[in-house]
């Protein structure tokens, strides 16, 4: 398993869609889920020449993605990944929307269908601050990747960089690749199955493919 602790990213976009845009080969087939108004499908449109699809759930985010020559259409992550056949994408992206989604388990094991490759990014519920925010106040934490209120979050199923890793174990996973940033959006060179990575780490991004 390797981990891309050499790669600078730059500020003028988020900081794991930049991550995200170097992993992703040039003139790829790529579906991204949940893509927001396509910011990032747009910037690998423009940077690596990709064949890019979107599934957005928000009809004003589908509006935007459309109105800015994107090809994104309204779905459900949950609901209608199934449609897709397989291996119709190179890669099947799914950022920071995993936590979101009613079966995790299932949206990844749709991705790895879809997809021959699923690159997927998502808060780390183990960082420190969360676990101090909760020991000392006793509320739901919040911090700069978790920045709303419990009641008012899209979140409904937090999880941990160990976590992650043990649901890729159980549904036999291979992690290709790993990136891991700290509070500064800087690459940690830990690699995400030490105890400095699940305590320091912010946000993941992983890069799954089938076994076998």
């Amino acid at each position: 398993m390797s981990e891309l602790t050499d790669i600078t990213p730059r500020r003028d976009i988020r900081v794991d869609w930049q991550l995200i845009a170097e992993i992703v080969a040039p003139e790829s087939r790529v579906l991204d889920v949940g893509c927001d108004d396509g910011q990032l499908l747009a910037h690998l449109t423009e940077t690596k020449n990709v064949d890019g699809r979107g599934l957005e759930l928000s009809q004003q985010g589908v509006n935007i993605c459309v109105a800015n020559g994107l090809s994104v259409v309204q779905g459900n992550a949950d609901t209608d990944l199934v449609y897709y056949p397989d291996d119709s994408f190179d890669y099947a992206i799914l950022s920071k929307t995993l936590q979101t989604t009613h079966q995790p388990h299932v949206v990844l094991q749709q991705l790895l269908r879809i997809g021959r490759r699923a690159i997927v990014s998502f808060p780390n519920f183990a960082y420190w601050r969360c676990r101090t925010y909760l020991a000392f106040k006793g509320r739901m934490p919040m911090t700069s990747a978790l920045d709303v209120p419990w009641y008012e979050t899209p979140n409904i199923h937090f999880c941990t960089l160990r976590d992650f890793t043990a649901l890729c174990e159980h549904l036999d996973v291979h992690i290709e690749k790993s990136v891991i940033l700290n509070a500064s959006g800087e690459v940690m060179s830990a690699s995400h199955t030490s105890g400095i990575a699940n305590f320091f780490g912010v946000d993941c991004i992983f890069v799954l493919s089938r076994k076998g």
